[in-house]
């Protein structure tokens, strides 16, 4: 039983040092990835949707269709913009001590 569990912990720990060219692709699109579905739980998309991955995926596509709109270029420079304020907010209350909204 140890012994498998110590395999199991080398395995991994070579997973994690493997540094072919296409595991580091990989590993960096999975965080990537992760890193995209932790902004849709962090704006509130997830609770707002129930959960429901049809809805979120609906809001999501809306969002893409508005950006490829006449008015695309102000459309992304507003997201920016308010996606900017927000992580300097969030940064503000970490700095503070507050621990910002909590997601």
């Amino acid at each position: 039983m140890r012994n498998r569990a110590l395999i199991q912990r080398l395995e991994a720990a070579r997973r994690r040092s493997d540094t072919r060219g296409w595991v580091v692709q990989r590993r960096e699109r999975t965080r990537h990835l992760i890193e995209l579905g932790g902004l849709v739980q962090k704006a509130g998309l997830v609770e707002l949707a129930d959960d429901d991955r049809a809805t979120i995926y609906g809001a999501l596509l809306e969002l893409v269709g508005r950006a490829r709109g006449d008015d695309a270029g102000d459309t992304l420079a507003l997201w920016w913009r308010r996606g900017k304020r927000a992580f300097d907010a969030e940064s503000e209350a970490m700095e503070k001590g507050d621990g910002g909204p909590g997601y």
